[in-house]
């Protein structure tokens, strides 16, 4: 017996019904979402982000900066996202904009402050 019932799939018109727990889109919305989401590549996040940025920002802060009990494995922009800073012209691969955080507050740090979640707009 399922924990909860089936949602319906986040996508406004959809009538697809989605496990909880699985995400808030049906498969196909999914598939649109990342499609249009673009590649790393795509967004920014080149070598230069993994080398220069990523790499700087972990060894600035080795520990995670929120629950500051995990190792950092992710490179979080921060307070400025990566947007706002190539918006103002600024070098968003420096490390100066960054913040090490674990793979779990990462995820909850960029589901609170992404509207819609990885996938905005859809």
């Amino acid at each position: 017996m399922p924990r909860s019932l089936p949602k319906p799939c986040s996508t406004v018109g959809c009538p697809e019904l989605v496990e909880t727990g699985t995400g808030s889109k049906c498969p196909e919305h999914v598939a649109i979402a990342d499609k249009a989401r673009g590649t790393s590549a795509q967004r920014g996040y080149g070598r230069a982000h993994r080398v220069k940025f990523r790499e700087g920002v972990l060894a600035k802060h080795p520990i995670c900066q929120l629950c500051r009990v995990k190792p950092s494995t992710d490179a979080d922009h921060y307070p400025k996202s990566k947007r706002d800073l190539d918006k103002l012209g600024l070098d968003s691969n420096n490390p100066r904009y960054g913040r090490g955080l674990c793979h779990r507050c990462h995820s909850t740090e960029t589901a609170k402050h992404q509207p819609g979640g990885w996938a905005a707009p859809f």
